[in-house]
């Protein structure tokens, strides 16, 4: 009963102090406690905060009361809040000097097991992912599946990099965690909410906020939310983004608070790489260079196999009753071409495996037909990294 008082009074401090974390954590370090810092009489609230601070009467046992209600409510839909000083407050995230108060956790998996993960990673970008950004988007997270110990992927829910990296996780098996900009029982984008629910109801994997519910999806908060992803990881991976991205904010804040910065390179003339490629030359970041190489860099062992023969290796499979051996050879070989040269068109494959281009056609369409490979509307191919095989 006592540890729940003290999460009801955290979560009503969180509701005050929430846009200044630290005025909130230098109460809570001083009283030794959330119950006793809203305990605090309107003369000793003065006397702390001074007479014309906007927090001055603000705490109050009304306060505390919304909080418990609140909370109760939030039970109902397997929503929880854990408050800066509760035993299974994600230890990385209490290092930075302006963390939450507390976090909102919608998840089906107990608190205690969210945060096991021996590494945590975060993979950000831009919304307007490019082919290049989103297959090297697939590729890392792929690999990460294939070590021995999987990480825990985390990102921001929304549009392009942030729905890519979590969807790659779920379907290759990976914890993931997605730390939204709004309240907890809200879902943004909503074209997301069907994506939340199997999130959330995959075990080892939440949503997390520290706002509560009701708050807007405003632009701010995207900002404000940006230092949680940072601060939950011991590595962040910037996948794309322009020189005043989202992404470029975390991973300066992650850099602030002493953790691995990694970032994928691009064109010069791409506006969607400048960002990463500033960070870079700023060397704040590392660049990344192959999935091999960042598995190594981020001290992960026992890394299993390749994607791209673990395809092959599943066309074999696929076919063997009903196609003939060289014809599942050719697509295999095509697979490869497509694998080494991404985006190369049809015509293109056709060339470098000295078929004609009918036959290549036919070949690509089965392919793409049962998931291996993607076309566009110009015939440009590339490896269907979605594809959980």
């Amino acid at each position: 009963m006592k540890n729940y008082e003290e999460t009801i009074n955290a979560c009503a401090l969180n509701r005050i102090f929430g846009f200044e974390p630290k005025i909130g954590l230098a109460l809570l370090e001083h009283f030794g406690s959330a119950t006793e810092v809203m305990r605090l009489n309107r003369k000793d609230q003065e006397l702390l905060l001074g007479p014309h601070s906007k927090y001055t009467g603000m705490i109050t046992p009304r306060a505390v009361d919304a909080a418990a209600l609140e909370l109760e409510h939030l039970a109902n839909k397997s929503i929880c809040f854990i408050g800066y000083q509760h035993e299974h407050y994600p230890i990385l995230l209490q290092e930075c000097e302006d963390a939450p108060i507390g976090i909102y956790i919608r998840s089906n998996t107990p608190v205690e097991s969210l945060f096991a993960p021996s590494q945590s990673i975060a993979v950000v970008g831009t919304r307007d992912i490019s082919l290049y950004g989103e297959e090297w988007c697939h590729k890392i997270v792929n690999s990460f599946a294939n070590t021995a110990n999987k990480p825990l992927i985390i990102s921001g829910l929304a549009l392009g990099t942030d729905i890519c990296a979590h969807k790659t996780a779920l379907d290759r098996g990976l914890p993931t965690i997605g730390v939204m900009a709004t309240g907890p029982e809200q879902v943004y984008p909503w074209r997301h909410t069907e994506f939340a629910e199997r999130l959330v109801s995959t075990p080892g994997c939440a949503l997390i906020t520290d706002y509560p519910p009701g708050t807007a999806p405003l632009a701010i908060h995207f900002l404000r939310r940006n230092r949680i992803i940072a601060g939950l990881s011991h590595s962040t991976l910037l996948i794309e983004s322009k020189i005043r991205g989202g992404g470029m904010m975390t991973c300066r804040l992650a850099f602030s608070y002493g953790r691995e910065v990694y970032a994928l390179p691009g064109r010069v003339d791409d506006l969607r790489s400048q960002g990463c490629n500033l960070l870079i030359r700023e060397k704040i970041a590392e660049p990344i260079t192959s999935e091999k190489e960042l598995l190594r860099s981020l001290g992960f062992k026992g890394a299993r196999g390749n994607r791209i023969h673990n395809d092959i290796a599943t066309l074999e499979t696929t076919y063997a009753t009903n196609v003939p051996k060289d014809k599942i050879d050719q697509m295999a070989t095509i697979l490869l071409y497509i694998k080494k040269y991404r985006g190369i068109t049809i015509e293109e494959i056709a060339e470098k495996v000295q078929l004609e281009y009918s036959r290549t056609a036919e070949l690509v369409r089965i392919l793409e037909t049962d998931g291996f490979i993607c076309t566009d509307l110009l015939q440009r191919c590339t490896i269907n990294f979605r594809n959980n095989m």
